[in-house]
């Protein structure tokens, strides 16, 4: 229901772009990490029926599981008031997200631009070193991005993925610049 929702939103807001840009349109909104926001800034986080274990652990927290719980919200919306009612809630909480998206399209994957930046520039591809600090439910990651034998970016979020976007954002930054002597 949301893919199709936000699909539709992107063809309708956005039908001058590409269909591949579409697509990547529609994932910058529609993944894990972006439902979890949103399912944050609604509260469905204080009305989740947790076990003991889950909840301690910091399952109210986890985007996997706010995920999952946005869209069996929607889907119950979507029974209940029907697509029009769906629809009109997606777009409210959505619209914006995709707007900005919509601006940022070509850098929305760094770890590709950034990828093909480096073999551009030297031939090689990028390494991401990770580590990662705290317990299992407040695990935050870090990442070094290294270019040519050189670290160029460092990121850190609560996934692996997260950390090397935010890495390879800052290297694709820092690479992109023009060289003043």
């Amino acid at each position: 229901m949301l893919g199709w929702i936000i699909a539709e939103l992107a063809y309708r807001r956005h039908a001058d772009l590409a269909e591949g840009k579409l697509t990547d349109l529609r994932k910058s909104v529609v993944n894990a990490s972006a439902l979890a926001e949103v399912a944050l800034e609604i509260g469905i986080d204080r009305c989740l029926l947790l076990g003991k274990g889950e909840d301690a652990a910091g399952g109210r927290r986890k985007p996997s599981i706010l995920s999952d719980a946005f869209e069996a919200v929607l889907g119950a919306l979507y029974l209940d008031g029907g697509a029009t009612v769906a629809f009109a809630l997606v777009e409210r909480l959505f619209g914006h997200r995709m707007a900005a998206s919509a601006e940022r399209l070509d850098r929305l994957d760094y770890k590709t631009v950034l990828q093909e930046l480096s073999a551009r520039l030297y031939d090689t591809a990028p390494v991401y070193v990770l580590s990662d600090t705290g317990p299992d439910h407040e695990k935050r990651f870090y990442a070094t991005v290294i270019v040519a034998g050189t670290a160029v970016g460092e990121g850190e979020g609560r996934s692996k993925k997260l950390a090397e976007q935010a890495a390879a954002e800052q290297a694709w930054v820092r690479l992109s610049q023009p060289v003043t002597s």
